[in-house]
């Protein structure tokens, strides 16, 4: 029994073995042929896209290949257009050379013929004269000066008289012509002509400003006077006050300035010095409009504006009684149209007229002519080479370099010669005001310095930490003696020299 269980086990065993290998080969079986499957689905896939590439690439190598011909076709037709213009040109030079080689040919045989002529005039001329030497007796040298000694005496007077006549005319028609250019440029021109006073009138809304003006014990009137550098004559005029200085600006400043306290009413020191700093201010601004006015007037429009606002500054400067403004106006009109009739540069002409004095506007405050600062300002500011050569030489510091140099001079002396333009009297005066002024102001601790009362007193403000009080009178000495030496005036002149210390805090 035993053995029959082990038997039947075994064959079960091995029965289970078989159906279990039986059904592994069967999945075995079944998974490959899915996986073959696959791959040849993938290789199929992959033919297809690598016969799409092909195809693509084969198309792409065609487009470029019809590219390449088309490009080089068009190379080569370029190549030929090109070799055909070098022939063209090859041919036309030398068709050139060839006729430039005939009249080099024909200018040979004229001037083989031309030298032939000469050789026979010679020998005639040589043969003529020994004839003539034969008849008169004389050397060939000798017969030949005295032919030429006759011809050049019996002409002599006549082309003497010619030349004369001819340089006569010359001259009379170039006068004539110049008086015609000059008369009609200036009678162009008709600007009146307003002579400079060293006076300015300020009208008072009714005669208790006076009292005002004037302060306890003067303290306003001398503080106007400090900060202005103008003597103020209250007694004079009713319902009016007299600013008396050489300087227009200044007298600009203190009319505005007094403007400015009688609109306020509160008339003190402290108000009076924030006043005429704003009188200051206010006047820069109308340098600079009066500026632009003048160059607009003119056309000019590309001046920088530092240079339009030392226009401006001309406004307020004399020359011999006549306003550098209105004369440097003037001159640029006369020039525009002297250079218009000369044919010259009309625009440089009337620029160099219009900036020819622009030195004036700091001689006051740099040493040096107005010809020569007005150079250095100019060319600080980039101005064109040109005008600055048109307006060095209007007082022939320089040479006369270009045609509108002439221009601008010859316009300078017009301006300048018009009857009642200037006053050389009160030049003469000024010139003595702002001389003592630049003494004063040369000494080491002086703030500030006003000549006033006509000349007659010299106001010094020192710098208090710098001048004491016994630095004052030696001081006051020192200019006196300085004035004296090299200042020619009629009297004498008071040195009044004020030291003033100040104690400034803020409560806050």
């Amino acid at each position: 029994m035993d053995i029959i269980t082990l038997v039947s086990g075994v064959v079960a065993l091995l029965i289970g073995i078989a159906v279990g290998y039986v059904i592994r080969q069967s999945l075995a079986s079944k998974s490959v042929s899915s996986v073959e499957g696959k791959i040849k689905t993938r290789l199929k896939e992959a033919e297809e896209k690598s016969l799409t590439l092909i195809l693509e690439a084969e198309k792409k190598s065609a487009d470029i290949l019809a590219q390449s011909k088309n490009d080089e076709r068009d190379v080569r037709n370029k190549l030929e257009k090109l070799e055909e213009r070098i022939i063209n040109k090859e041919e036309d030079l030398n068709k050139r050379i060839n006729n430039l080689e005939g009249e080099q040919k024909k200018l040979g045989i004229e001037a083989e013929r031309i030298k032939k002529a000469e050789h026979e005039i010679e020998e005639l001329k040589n043969r003529a004269v020994t004839e003539l030497a034969k008849v008169a007796k004389l050397s060939e040298s000798e017969a030949r000066e005295k032919i030429i000694s006759e011809i050049r005496e019996k002409y002599r007077i006549e082309l003497a008289e010619l030349m004369q006549k001819l340089e006569k005319e010359k001259a009379d028609n170039l006068e004539k012509k110049g008086l015609d250019i000059i008369t009609t440029a200036v009678q162009r021109y008709a600007r009146s002509h307003i002579s400079e006073l060293t006076t300015s009138v300020f009208n008072l809304p009714s005669e208790e400003f006076k009292g005002k003006i004037i302060g306890r014990e003067g303290r306003n009137i001398r503080a106007l006077e400090r900060e202005t550098g103008v003597e103020f004559i209250v007694d004079e005029t009713p319902d009016a006050i007299i600013i008396s200085s050489f300087d227009p600006l200044r007298r600009e400043i203190a009319k505005l300035a007094l403007e400015k306290l009688v609109a306020d009413g509160r008339i003190q020191p402290a108000k009076i010095e924030e006043k005429v700093e704003e009188a200051r201010q206010e006047i820069n601004k109308r340098m600079h409009e009066i500026g632009e006015a003048a160059a607009f007037e003119l056309g000019i429009y590309d001046l920088p504006k530092e240079i339009i606002q030392l226009l401006g500054r001309l406004h307020f400067r004399t020359s011999f009684g006549q306003n550098v403004l209105t004369h440097s106006i003037e001159m640029a009109y006369i020039s525009g149209m002297l250079a218009a009739e000369l044919g010259a540069n009309v625009e440089i002409a009337k620029k160099g007229a219009l900036v020819h004095d622009i030195g004036k506007a700091i001689d006051h405050d740099v040493e040096g002519t107005h010809v020569e600062l007005g150079r250095k300002i100019l060319k600080k500011y980039g101005i064109d080479e040109k005008i600055i050569q048109a307006m060095e030489s209007h007082h022939e510091e320089y040479p006369f370099s270009t045609p509108e140099s002439y221009i601008v001079t010859a316009a300078d002396v017009l301006s300048a010669a018009r009857p009642g333009a200037r006053r050389g009297t009160s030049e003469n005066y000024f010139k003595r005001l702002e001389d003592l002024e630049k003494i004063a102001s040369s000494f080491a601790g002086v703030k500030t310095s006003y000549a006033i009362a006509a000349g007659r007193e010299l106001r010094i403000f020192v710098i208090p930490e710098k001048i004491d009080d016994f630095g004052m009178l030696q001081l006051a000495r020192d200019i006196a003696l300085k004035v004296q030496s090299e200042l020619k005036y009629p009297g004498e002149i008071k040195v009044n020299v004020i030291r003033e210390s100040r104690a400034v805090e803020y409560a806050r």
